[in-house]
């Protein structure tokens, strides 16, 4: 079997991109990866990707979303190596412990350059601090992301690449759920 994690980009957040959980499972059914499993109702899956993968996966699930559900989001998709790698990752261990809740990962659709993580850097204008791990950032907010000026938007187009965000707490209850754990 080959687990993957994916996750839509701006799916039921502010009303925007409604999506129900139960129509996403039955879509990834009907591309022929059944046993789909939702958590939360912001657009994370995992499913068995039948040994599809990368951003060929991502363009079939973003095109058939658009012919399905009526709706043109984009996906970032990982294997569930690439999760674990994710989460044993994290350079900021002792923060996601304290308040996980204000620690976040944006999963880009590609590695940025380290130039544009240089000016993202450079762009921060709070106490938010970030890291950069390949195709993941890693970003405290010890403020509170919902205060922040360092958005998903300003950091998208600071590294030129799409992404989403997920605070540490969906990171490990999607970890549990691609070890096997329940889904919702």
């Amino acid at each position: 079997m080959s687990t993957s994690v994916a996750l839509l980009r701006a799916v039921n957040v502010g009303g925007q991109n409604r999506v129900g959980m139960s129509a996403l499972r039955d879509m990834f059914a009907a591309l022929g990866f059944p046993g789909a499993r939702t958590m939360l109702h912001s657009g994370n899956v995992v499913f068995d990707a039948r040994g599809k993968s990368g951003p060929a996966l991502e363009r079939i699930l973003e095109d058939a979303t658009k012919r399905k559900l009526s709706l043109a989001v984009d996906y970032v998709v990982r294997s569930a190596a690439e999760w674990e790698a994710l989460v044993r990752g994290n350079p900021f261990a002792t923060e996601a412990k304290r308040d996980p809740a204000r620690v976040h990962v944006v999963c880009l659709k590609r590695a940025p350059a380290a130039a544009t993580l240089r000016t993202l850097e450079a762009g921060i204008r709070g106490r938010e601090v970030v890291r950069l791990r390949g195709r993941e950032l890693y970003a405290v907010y010890p403020d509170g992301m919902g205060r922040s000026k360092l958005t998903n938007t300003v950091i998208e187009r600071l590294l030129g690449t799409r992404g989403t965000a997920r605070n540490w707490n969906t990171v490990l209850k999607l970890a549990a759920l691609v070890r096997g754990g329940e889904g919702a």
